[in-house]
Order: structure tokens, then sequence, then C-alpha cells
């Protein structure tokens, strides 16, 4: 794996062979503040109980083999984060989770993880409630999805899809008599969708976007604002209304993006 960094402490993970993230004490300590390199190894000894071999284990120092040296993973160096008083622990604990959020994404694109049995029934739910019983109409909506995902059936849907699967089939609009197809209105609405999913990981992550580039994100946060006065103004002459989720919360670093249509008020 290519290097990371924090603060601008570069490291190269330690291989252990199972597709984690390890890093060792010292660099640990290093990207803590610790001026002393055994601050994370006294933490961890007070703390010991609470730490698994998924989250910490000692290996042998490739430097001298006459030594070991023990190692974190990402969960095992946040849990060390938790317990730190420096002043840069709660910035190091939230790039944890950012970095562990993009290896649970990366690690469903990498092995084309389908949705599970929970995610296939909330889409079941979605068409057998708009279809209403007509079965021409039903077989319609899921023959519309497939083609649209490329897909032969449902339960084949890619997991980092379902997100987009929930607002296709949503937004699908539906005729009285089984016919289904994408107007203009509903378009706009699936455009106005999105940008407001777009508002929302931006309202949460635009203050660590501020820190690399404050000019940047000041300029896009005017764009942010006429984007809510146009989502608005196309919303009311459409005629639709817009979902009603926890924007808030779903674009939070612990919200998995399969979770995140479950934060409906």
């Amino acid at each position: 794996m290519n290097s990371l960094s924090f603060n601008d402490i570069s490291f190269h993970p330690v291989n252990q062979n199972d597709d984690q993230i390890w890093i060792t004490s010292s660099k640990l300590a290093e990207m803590l503040g610790y001026a002393r390199s055994d601050k994370v190894t006294q933490i961890f000894n007070r703390r010991s109980d609470e730490f698994t071999s998924k989250m910490t284990r000692v290996i042998e120092n490739p430097s001298n083999v006459n030594l070991t040296l023990r190692v974190f993973s990402l969960r095992g160096a946040h849990l060390i984060a938790v317990f730190a008083r420096t002043p840069v622990a709660k910035e190091f604990r939230k790039w944890v989770l950012d970095v562990l959020d993009k290896e649970a994404l990366q690690q469903q694109i990498d092995t084309r993880v389908k949705i599970n049995a929970e995610q296939q029934a909330e889409l079941k739910e979605i068409v057998d409630r708009r279809a209403q019983g007509e079965r021409r109409l039903h077989a319609e909506m899921w023959s519309r999805h497939n083609k649209h995902f490329r897909i032969t059936r449902y339960s084949d849907l890619l997991a980092i899809h379902f997100q987009d699967a929930v607002n296709y089939l949503e937004t699908l609009e539906v005729k009285s008599k089984g016919s289904i197809y994408i107007d203009e209105k509903q378009s706009l609405e699936m455009l106005c969708v999105h940008a407001r999913f777009f508002q929302a990981w931006w309202n949460t992550h635009s203050p660590a976007l501020a820190k690399l580039n404050p000019l940047l994100v000041t300029m896009l946060n005017d764009n942010m604002f006429s984007m809510s006065s146009a989502i608005s103004g196309v919303s009311k002459k459409c005629g639709f209304t817009m979902p009603n989720y926890d924007y808030d919360h779903m674009f939070e670093l612990q919200t998995l993006p399969h979770e995140r249509y479950r934060l409906l008020k």
C-alpha cells in the first residue's frame, strides 16, 4: 500500500498480509504529538484489556532481529487516540475514521460486494408499495431497474449502488396502466435529489476541506447557497417533494453508504 499521511507526517503501513493498515507504536506516538515514542505503549499497558488481536500485535522488528515492536491497526490506533490527551488527538480520530470509511468503500469496489438480504428487502418493499398489486407494473419496475444498473436480477446489485437504486425506484414515474417512463419532470426531480445529497456531504465535510483551501471553500459555499434556491424553485415549479432524510447525519464518517437511506425522519 502507498504511504499515508496525517498533518504532514507520512508513514508506510506495516504489511501483515491481512488487508489491514498497521502503524508502529512509535509512529503513532509521533502522529499524536507525543515527544516520547513510548507514550503509546504506556497508554496501551494501562488499557490492554480493551484491545483485541485485530487491534494490536507484537511483531518482529525488520530493522533488528533481536527486538520486537508493537503495531496497531486503524481501529487500535483510534482507541489509543481516545485515551490520548494531546491537542491533536481529536483531529487524529476523525482522520482515522475517514481512512476506515474509504477502505471499506474501496473493499466493496474491489470485491464487488452485492447487496445483502436486508437491502434486497428494502428494494422489494419499494417496488411492492409502488406497484400496488399490479403484476405488470411490478415486473416493469424490476425490468427498468435491472436494465438501468445492467444486471440480470435485482439481487445482483452491487452494494455501492444501493443508494442510487433506492433513489431510482422511489422516483420512477408510474402511470395508472402500468407504463413507466422518465420524462423531463422526473429528470429534474432526480437532479434535485442528487444535488441535495451533495449539499449534505458538503455541509458535513467542508469544515475539514477549509483547512486545506479556505478560499475555495468560501467560493463553493456561495454556490451551495445558489443551489438551495435552485432546488427550492424547481421543486415548487414541478410540484414534487424532496425526500425528508436526516441530511445533517447521513454523510458522517461512521454512517456507511448502505445505511444512509434508513435516516428517514
